[in-house]
């Protein structure tokens, strides 16, 4: 499967891969705001959303990785209540745009 145009808007070069390597995978964009950074992730369809949240922390915010529940992450502008559901019935597809944001709002400085 080919790399979605979304993909690779304003993302990083080293992108992260998911996965075993053998199986097929959907390629995900992952933002945060905080940073103003991006990062390209390709899983397979059935990984928690929890475990993509994670590894994008530890890319991007990498002094916040164990904050996780400091964070959420949105689906077309929904969050993502449950984050331990697979990717795909989260209604991710190949080409989805996440946003990894913090739960709550940070003073600005």
């Amino acid at each position: 499967m080919s790399m979605p145009f979304t993909a690779s808007l304003r993302s990083r070069s080293d992108g992260l891969r998911l996965g075993t390597g053998n199986e097929p995978v959907i390629t995900l964009r992952v933002q945060v705001p905080d940073v103003w950074d991006t990062i390209r992730i390709e899983a397979p369809a059935d990984t928690p959303v929890a475990v993509v949240k994670a590894r994008a922390l530890q890319a991007l915010m990498p002094d916040e990785a164990v904050n996780h529940a400091d964070f959420v992450m949105k689906l077309a502008g929904w969050e993502v209540l449950d984050e331990q559901v697979a990717l795909s019935e989260a209604g991710a597809r190949n080409g989805s745009i996440f946003l990894l944001t913090s739960r709550r709002r940070r003073p600005v400085r």
